[in-house]
């Protein structure tokens, strides 16, 4: 197996003043998150692929709080494109069949100035279906904003490859987008580069960048170096770095990853949420030894082989959603991909 680097880090100052989780006007402090008592949704998985695709996948969400209509809007892509979602409950979701975003596939929904900002990988025609073959892939971040969540503005791009660790053989890669608010600067996280999987047939995420704007509409200016890459040395995150979302507290930031990874002990490929840590929103460190969410390996279960891309946030004063989509089997001629939630619940001392 090809020697991979450790994972990077980078010092900067901290971070003050960043735009905060807030309910009901109450600032978060990161112990809030870490402290949360995780259980899977007894009624998984709640959303299934749509017809003709196999998959339906990285989903993102803004709750009843955020929206002007009072109700849950969930965006995922499949293979058709990025579909729109609405509930009443965050639990039984129903497709906006005239919704789909074209050639478009790993959304982040923003909610800042009243305003909701759509990022996606923007991808070439058909990608998916040839995508393994080398020197193919080509994709770079977009963005439409709204003011309603359900009519869009002309595509922008945000972000296009442009530096060496950007691309490799399997070709060039901008994908996984993740904005924050800072008092005065926006935080774009984003997954660079493509690693090869075996046994899925398919490719993932190599590393983790981080670009940084005054505006949610950029122009964004991408730090020299990646702050995440995969380490042979790391048991959950030595092939790929997957997708990575970051979650601004009162004192400091949470990161979430779905680490892609050689399992030696079943010999296959996985994906699994990883928790880590942050003072300024750049050097990141685990949190915990062991994943917040991992496949279960059962037979005929939704999630057997990868939980993958996920968004979370608190939904009232004692829960947090988080929905996640997982993968029922390894090759990309077999698994089968729903999306999941996981509730968060505050422990009660």
């Amino acid at each position: 197996m090809q020697k991979l680097p450790l994972i990077a880090t980078i010092e900067h100052t901290a971070l003050k003043n960043c735009s905060a989780f807030t309910m009901k006007g109450t600032v978060m402090k990161t112990k809030e998150f870490i402290n949360l008592k995780w259980s899977l949704f007894e009624n998984n998985p709640i959303i299934k692929y749509p017809f003709p695709s196999p998959i339906i996948a990285d989903p993102t969400f803004i709750t009843p709080d955020e929206s002007k209509d009072n109700k849950w809007h969930l965006f995922a892509h499949s293979l058709l494109g990025i579909h729109h979602y609405i509930s009443m409950d965050g639990i039984n979701y129903t497709r906006l069949n005239k919704q789909t975003l074209r050639r478009a596939m790993r959304p982040f929904l923003l909610y800042a100035n009243g305003m909701y900002y759509l990022y996606y990988e923007k991808t070439k025609p058909f990608i998916l279906w040839y995508s393994w073959l080398p020197h193919q892939w080509y994709s770079y971040i977009a963005m439409r904003s709204s003011k309603d969540c359900y009519t869009w503005s002309d595509e922008k791009i945000i972000l296009k490859p442009s530096l060496p660790w950007h691309h490799n053989n399997l070709g060039y890669s901008i994908s996984n987008p993740c904005v924050v608010k800072t008092k005065n600067t926006y935080y774009l996280y984003y997954s660079a580069a493509l690693a090869y999987i075996m046994d899925c047939g398919f490719n993932e995420p190599l590393y983790i960048g981080l670009a940084k704007a005054q505006s949610p509409e950029g122009p964004f200016e991408c730090c020299s170096e990646p702050i995440l890459a995969p380490s042979q040395y790391n048991r959950w995150c030595n092939l790929g770095c997957g997708s990575f979302k970051v979650l601004p507290f009162d004192d400091g930031f949470i990161g979430l990853q779905n680490g892609i990874y050689w399992d030696y002990t079943i010999n296959h490929s996985g994906s699994a949420i990883l928790v880590y840590s942050s003072k300024d929103g750049i050097t990141f460190n685990a949190l915990w030894k062991e994943p917040l969410l991992k496949p279960d390996n059962i037979n005929g279960s939704f999630m057997k082989s990868h939980v993958y891309a996920f968004d979370t946030k608190p939904v009232d004063k004692e829960r947090w959603f988080l929905y996640f989509n997982a993968r029922s089997d390894w090759h990309w001629s077999k698994g089968r991909e729903h999306i999941g939630l996981l509730i968060g619940k505050k422990s009660k001392h």
